[in-house]
């Protein structure tokens, strides 16, 4: 490997040449904290070290989850994200790399200066800083779910959205519901917009007036609370689907205490790998997005960019699987829109 030069350095602080050179010379008129910035990234890229040795190339991969910016939260709890870092663990070790695992929220330098040979970035939102920061130090990415952009040279795993969440429309409505709500957050990344624009193009299509339920953040808990006053009023939703893990067990707690029967007077769907969904009473409709698979393409398209330098990746796209059970299953009333048979339905996978 060659040495690194100051451009290298300027890449990664985010600044400019003549900035590297200011902060390391002690001249210039610049901010105390971008010279201590500049002089850390310069010392971890090992620039000015030019009587040494080249550098050691990393066997080392890192993950992050940048859905929520700087918002620091425990995404290993969450079901899904847990069966993808095992997942992507286990690609990594069998490749021959180490895998290191960040948290939601670390510091700007850390990302200036991991010593690491690619990132595997999950949900990564529109402009994400994060992505912009290893863009510049020019490091390989793969991307679990679909970035905002994405560049020559990196690569792409996810599944289709908007073909599942269409899916799940289709079979609530089938099912007999006429007003169905759309439990999501406020993320950026693409899973989050991909579902609600197809939510809000179902509904359109059908005529039916849009009924979104914002969730809290995901470090705000209130056992779903916040929805009893939708569930109790003369207007609430006869189905809910819920896009991310905690929704199926927020909205059943509301419904519980709201007094109504699920899937009796409300069926129930949400996007989950957490098996107590499959054995609550009663067992609750989910999708699954098969983070597993995706995880472990996301790996091997990492690991293909590191090793063949100017190789092209074709997105891949991994199926998306809807497990329909008891809180979505009734007997359908007069629908305006054709059932499904309640079995297992394959989704098609994300479009690239």
């Amino acid at each position: 490997m060659r040495h690194t030069t100051i451009a290298d350095v300027a890449r990664a602080a985010e600044v400019s040449t003549a900035t590297v050179s200011h902060a390391l010379n002690g001249t210039g008129r610049i901010a105390p904290a971008t010279r201590v910035r500049v002089r850390s990234v310069a010392s971890a890229l090992g620039y000015g070290d030019r009587d040494g040795p080249p550098p050691v190339v990393s066997r080392t991969l890192a993950l992050a989850v940048t859905t929520f910016g700087p918002d620091p939260w425990h995404f290993a709890d969450v079901p899904f994200f847990a069966q993808a870092i095992a997942a992507a663990t286990a690609a990594a070790h069998h490749r021959g790399y180490a895998l290191t695992v960040l948290p939601s929220a670390p510091a700007e330098n850390l990302w200036a200066t991991l010593p690491v040979a690619g990132v595997l970035l999950m949900d990564s939102p529109a402009d994400d800083p994060v992505a912009r920061i290893l863009r510049a130090r020019g490091l390989p990415l793969a991307f679990d779910g679909r970035p905002a952009v994405l560049r020559p040279g990196e690569a792409c795993v996810d599944n289709d959205h908007r073909a599942m969440t269409r899916q799940v429309l289709g079979h609530l409505a089938g099912q007999g519901a006429t007003a169905i709500a759309l439990m999501d957050g406020d993320g950026a990344d693409h899973y989050t917009r991909t579902c609600r624009a197809a939510y809000l193009d179902w509904c359109a299509e059908h005529g039916v007036r849009p009924r979104p339920l914002p969730m809290p953040p995901p470090l705000v808990e209130d056992h779903g609370r916040t929805y009893d006053a939708v569930l109790s009023g003369p207007d609430r939703p006869d189905a809910v689907y819920g896009i991310y893990d905690p929704c199926g067990r927020r909205i059943l707690a509301s419904a519980a205490r709201c007094s109504l029967s699920v899937p009796g007077d409300l069926l129930v769907v949400c996007a989950s790998e957490d098996p107590a969904y499959a054995r609550a009473d009663p067992a609750v409709s989910t999708v699954s997005l098969d983070p597993s698979r995706t995880a472990e393409a996301a790996v091997a398209a990492l690991v293909d960019l590191i090793e063949r330098p100017g190789h092209r990746q074709r997105p891949v796209t991994v199926p998306a699987r809807l497990h329909i059970r008891a809180t979505s299953t009734r007997t359908a009333a007069a629908s305006p829109y054709p059932p499904l048979t309640p079995t297992d339905t394959a989704g098609t996978s994300r479009p690239a």
